[in-house]
C-alpha cells in the first residue's frame, strides 16, 4: 500500500511540490557530508596546526574522493536502478540492485583499505604532502582509512534510500553523524590536545553513528524487502545498474585528477613564485572544500529530483519529465549565481572561517576565489546536467557530461598555462592553474548543451 501511495505521488503530485520534498532533504544531506571536512578544517585552521595543518588535511582530500567514486558509482547506480524498477514494477529486481550494491561496495572497500594502509605515505607524497605536513597527514590519513568499510556503505546506503522515496530519513542519518563531529573536534582538538588525530576521531566516530542509523532503514523500506538472497552478487543485475552510477564515478575521479593535477602544478610553480608551496596546497585545500558546498547544493537538488526523473521516464510521463528539468536547471542557475557573487566580492569573509595566515596568504587566497572560481555557475549547470542524464538510463550522455570540463578541458589547461606563464614571466606561472578553470567552464557548456537540445528535441518529436 505504501509503495503504491509513492508511485501515485511520483506521477501525479505537482512537480514543484515534489521536488521540494525530496531535494531539501538531499542538498541538507549532502551539505552534512561536505561538513565534515570543512568543520575539520576550521578547527584545525584556527588551532596551533594552522594553515600546516589545513596542508596535511587536505592531501587526503583526493584519495578520499577516490573512495567516494566508487560509493557513489554503485550507490547512485543502484539508486538510479531502483526508481527505474518502480516506475516499471519490478519488484524483483529493485532488491536485487540494493543488495548487490551494498556486498559489491563490501568488497571495494576492504581492498581500497588494504592498498591505503600499505602505501600511506607515498600516496601523501604523491598528492602534495611535505616535509612540514608530511606527519600529520598520515596520522590523520591512518585513522580514515581504517573506517573505510563504514565510510563506502554509508554513502551508497543513503542514496538508496533517497531513491526509495526517503530524504528526510537519509538526512536524519547524516545529521547525526554531523552533530556527533561538530561536538566531538572541539573537544578532541582542543580540550584533550589530540590535534590532528582528534579531528580525525572525531569524523570517523560521527561516520559509524550514520552508519548505524542507516542500517537501521531497512526494516521497513517502501519498494523492497531484503532477504539473506538479496545479497548475493548478482551480475546481471550489476552489469545493468553500474553504468547508471558511471558519470557519479568519472565526476569524482575527475576530482581526484583536478586535484592531483593541481597540487604537482602548485607544488612545483608555488616554489617559483613568492607564495610558496605550502600556501598554495592550503589555499586549494580550503578552496576545495568551499567549492564542494555549493557543488553539493546543485547536486542535493538534482538527485531530489532523481525518483521523479527515474519514475517518470520509465513509465513514458516526458512532460512530467520536462517540467522537472526546467525547475532544476532554474535552481541550479540561482544557487550558481548567488556563489559567484559571494567568491567576487566577499572572499575574504569566507576565508577567515579558516583561520588568519599572513599578507601573502591573504592575497593568493583572494586571488584563487575569484578568478578560479569565477565562472561556478556554469561548473553548476555541467553537474546537473550529468546526473540528469544517469537518473533517465542516458549513461553515454552522462559520461560525456561528467568527462568535459575537468578531464577533457581543465587538466590539460592545468599544465599547459603555467608552463608558458613561467616561460614568458618568472613566478607567474602559478596564475596559469587559476585561470584554466574559467576556460575549461566556457568550453563544457558548450558542449553540455549540444548534448541537451538535441535530447529534448527527440522527446518532443517522439510526443508528436
Amino acid at each position: 500500500m505504501e509503495q503504491e501511495q509513492t508511485n501515485v505521488q511520483l506521477t501525479q503530485t505537482p512537480i514543484s511540490k515534489l521536488l521540494l520534498k525530496f531535494s531539501i532533504p538531499c542538498v541538507t544531506s549532502l551539505l552534512i557530508g561536505a561538513l565534515y571536512n570543512i568543520v575539520d578544517q576550521i578547527f584545525i585552521g584556527n588551532s596551533s596546526l594552522g594553515y600546516l595543518g589545513n596542508a596535511a588535511t587536505g592531501v587526503s582530500f583526493p584519495i578520499l574522493c577516490i573512495a567516494h567514486a566508487f560509493a557513489w558509482c554503485v550507490g547512485d547506480g543502484a539508486a538510479s536502478f531502483l526508481s527505474i524498477c518502480a516506475g516499471r514494477r519490478d519488484n524483483q529486481k529493485a532488491h536485487q540492485c540494493v543488495g548487490t550494491g551494498i556486498t559489491m561496495t563490501g568488497i571495494i572497500s576492504l581492498v581500497l583499505m588494504l592498498i591505503c594502509l600499505l602505501f600511506c605515505e607515498p600516496l601523501m607524497r604523491l598528492f602534495g604532502a611535505s616535509d612540514q605536513t608530511i606527519t600529520m597527514a598520515v596520522d590523520y590519513f591512518t585513522i580514515i582509512v581504517c573506517f573505510f568499510p563504514l565510510y563506502l556503505q554509508v554513502n551508497v546506503i543513503n542514496s538508496v534510500i533517497r531513491a526509495d522515496g526517503s530524504p528526510t530519513y537519509a538526512m536524519a542519518a547524516m545529521l547525526t553523524g554531523a552533530i556527533t563531529n561538530l561536538v566531538l573536534d572541539p573537544i578532541f582538538i582542543f580540550v584533550l590536545d589530540w590535534g590532528i588525530k582528534g579531528a580525525a576521531w572525531a569524523t570517523v566516530l560521527g561516520q559509524t553513528l550514520s552508519f548505524i542509523f542507516s542500517v537501521a532503514y531497512f526494516r521497513k523500506p517502501k519498494n523492497f524487502r531484503l532477504t539473506k538472497s538479496s545479497f548475493r552478487l548478482n551480475w546481471r543485475i550489476l552489469k545493468e545498474m553500474l553504468p547508471l552510477g558511471a558519470s557519479s564515478f568519472v565526476t569524482q575521479i575527475a576530482v581526484v585528477v583536478v586535484t592531483l593535477t593541481c597540487n604537482i602544478m602548485l607544488a612545483r610553480y608555488g616554489k617559483l613564485s613568492v607564495y610558496g608551496q605550502d600556501i598554495a596546497i592550503s589555499v586549494f585545500s580550503i578552496q576545495t572544500k568551499v567549492y564542494t558546498v555549493v557543488i553539493n547544493i546543485v547536486v542535493g537538488i538534482v538527485l531530489g529530483g532523481q525518483p521523479i526523473f527515474g519514475y517518470n521516464y520509465g513509465a513514458g510521463r516526458m512532460d512530467r519529465v520536462k517540467e522537472a528539468y526546467r525547475l532544476v536547471l532554474l535552481s541550479t542557475l540561482v544557487v550558481g549565481t548567488v556563489a559567484t557573487a559571494i567568491f567576487e566580492f566577499w572572499p575574504q569573509a569566507v576565508i577567515g572561517l579558516f583561520g588568519s595566515g599572513d599578507a601573502l596568504y591573504q592575497e593568493f587566497a583572494v586571488k584563487t576565489f575569484r578568478i578560479y572560481l569565477s565562472l561556478t555557475t556554469v561548473t553548476c549547470i555541467v553537474k546537473m546536467s550529468a546526473i540528469f542524464f544517469q537518473s533517465i538510463g542516458r549513461s553515454v550522455r552522462a559520461v560525456s557530461a561528467s568527462l568535459i570540463r575537468d578531464i577533457v578541458c581543465f587538466t590539460p589547461l592545468a599544465i599547459l598555462l603555467p608552463y608558458f606563464l613561467e616561460r614568458s614571466n618568472p613566478g607567474t606561472g602559478i596564475d596559469g592553474i587559476l585561470y584554466a578553470a574559467p576556460l575549461a567552464d566556457f568550453v563544457s557548456l558548450i558542449v553540455v548543451v549540444s548534448l541537451t537540445i538535441p535530447f529534448f528535441r527527440s522527446v518532443n518529436r517522439h510526443q508528436k
